[in-house]
């Protein structure tokens, strides 16, 4: 999140050596049991690494798989596969020195499968939708666009048990990129022995992470986490067991936990006043950003400016999350969230922020709006606002329909569908309007900026913007290795964002949770992947 955390390229080869730091049951918890009965708000979408797009697929990819390195409290990052790396003077070459682990299935984890696993990623055949993070690996982005072969990707293993990977311009980031689940490992053999039923269930993976997935069946509400045996440092997994319970309903989700089902729960805002004072709740700030997308693509009207500014100065976000949501959330200050990122002490949240672009303003809306109609030849218009099926989701769209009916001719109706339906529905652009979110992966703007380019696949609404695009090239082109110029360059390309209302940003969501006593060790990230629960033990 600050500068100093940045990977700092000294004028010799730079070794680093990092050293170990240290649904079957109708009860929760009891102690000694050591068994977490932790609720969900949404189901797995996919366990394929190459293809999952959420982040509680993500969330439990990280429990079951490990990459290179991973990420401990406070952003630290520590060994995971890898026992040490170096990198070059130049920054263009990393070399990861790997341990001798297992997969679950006792076969051992080698070098050969994060170069199976990448390559898989970047082809364009698998249609990965992170396959843009690896663009600074070298021929990763022609290989993507089909205009070259995945094998001549960038990476290459050296023997079981060294990885070298050719970077065509340095990435101060890179080093967090590596521990992302997009980045793990995959064995060829469980890719081919399960075909196009990979990942799609929890006997259809194969693990190499301190946890195994159990009991998902590919679309149910229940799945369990267990000690994997064969993890390479089973001594750290304290818990015996994980259990996973969906519950889309706070009030369900309450009872589940008043009579001892569960051992957490999410609290909507009406539930937060009431235990208020409850020594067992925790009010996690998270860097989950929560905004509208228009079918730019789809819908020349959204393709106007003033339209899209007309709809965001429509939207009180103090009344959002101080009246509606009342769970902690705070409003949006731009795109990338508070605490991704950090120069000179101002985060950069503060320093992008454009007050008038994330500010209701009725009188300057209607401005905007009947200049807007004009503009497109429309006098009235119907859309559709799409939302997921959770409580806060219909509760934030039933308020967005009510604040943009002040827009004379603008009829908005809502639709709610299951998560993984709206996730597959935005991939595909089958919308007219769409309430999105994304949680950054890293400590640094770029995270979430990377998202809003022309070519990306998280782009949903394809919104255009050529500055913005030049802006995002230079900062992780030719500025990348002057923090000054980088930190200029992605500033300018949030208020070009901003201002042109690519997306509307709305807020930065909390997450209010009763958690019980007895359970401790519990590890929370603001960014992904959000939970990490092999220290947790039952008192």
């Amino acid at each position: 999140m600050i500068n100093d955390r940045r990977l700092r390229l000294l004028p010799v080869i730079v070794l680093v050596g990092l050293a170990v730091t240290g649904c079957g049951a109708k009860t929760a918890t009891k102690p000694h049991q050591n068994t977490v009965h932790w609720m969900q708000a949404n189901p797995i979408s996919s366990m394929d690494i190459s293809k999952m797009t959420d982040l509680v697929s993500d969330t439990t990819l990280n429990a079951t798989n490990e990459g290179l390195l991973r990420v401990v409290k406070g952003n630290k990052l520590i060994p995971g596969v890898a026992k040490r790396y170096h990198v070059s003077k130049d920054g263009l070459t990393w070399t990861f020195q790997l341990r001798h682990s297992k997969w679950s299935d006792g076969t051992p984890v080698t070098a050969k499968d994060f170069v199976y696993s990448w390559r898989r990623t970047v082809a364009p055949k698998t249609a990965g939708q992170f396959a843009y993070t690896f663009d600074h690996i070298k021929n990763a982005t022609a290989i993507n666009q089909g205009k070259d072969s995945p094998k001549r990707l960038g990476v290459q293993a050296i023997g079981n048990y060294r990885l070298v990977v050719h970077l065509v311009k340095p990435q101060s980031y890179f080093k967090y990129l590596v521990s992302q689940a997009y980045f793990f490992p995959q064995s060829a053999a469980a890719v081919k022995k399960f075909g196009a039923r990979y990942g799609t269930s929890s006997q259809r993976m194969i693990y190499n992470g301190p946890f195994k997935l159990t009991g998902w069946n590919g679309t149910n509400d229940t799945w369990n986490l267990v000690k994997n045996p064969e993890y390479w440092n089973p001594a750290s997994v304290k818990p015996t067991k994980i259990a996973f319970q969906v519950e889309k309903d706070p009030a369900t989700a309450l009872n589940q936990y008043q009579s001892h089902k569960l051992d957490s729960v999410t609290l909507s805002g009406q539930q937060v006043a009431q235990y208020r004072h409850d020594k067992n709740l925790h009010l996690r700030k998270n860097a989950q950003m929560w905004f509208l997308e228009m079918n730019q693509k789809k819908e020349a009207f959204f393709r106007n400016a003033n339209i899209r500014k007309a709809i965001s100065l429509s939207i009180n976000r103090k009344q959002l999350t101080n009246h509606v949501l009342q769970d902690g959330s705070t409003p949006s200050k731009g795109f990338v969230a508070l605490g991704l990122g950090a120069r000179h002490g101002v985060d950069f949240a503060n320093a992008a922020e454009v007050t008038s672009a994330v500010t209701d303003n009725h009188k300057q809306a209607l401005t905007y709006w009947r200049k807007g109609l004009r503009q497109t030849g429309h006098k009235s218009v119907s859309y559709s606002l799409l939302v997921d099926d959770t409580d806060t989701a219909k509760r934030t769209g039933e308020f967005i329909q009510s604040e943009l009916s002040a827009l004379p001719g603008f009829h908005v109706t809502t639709s709610s569908m299951p998560f993984k339906s709206r996730l597959t529905r935005s991939a595909n652009g089958q919308f007219d309007m769409v309430l999105s979110s994304w949680t950054g992966d890293y400590p640094d703007p770029m995270t979430s900026l990377s998202n809003m380019t022309s070519h990306s696949s998280y782009n949903h609404g394809k919104w255009h913007n050529a500055r913005y695009d030049q802006l995002i090239a230079k900062a992780e082109g030719q500025d990348a290795t002057n923090p000054a110029k980088r930190w200029a360059d992605m500033v300018a390309a949030e208020k070009t964002l901003a201002n042109d209302q690519g997306v509307v940003v709305l807020y930065q969501a909390a997450i209010a949770q009763l958690v019980r006593s007895n359970i401790k060790g519990i590890q929370f990230f603001p960014e992904s992947p959000q939970w990490d629960w092999r220290n947790v033990t039952v008192k």
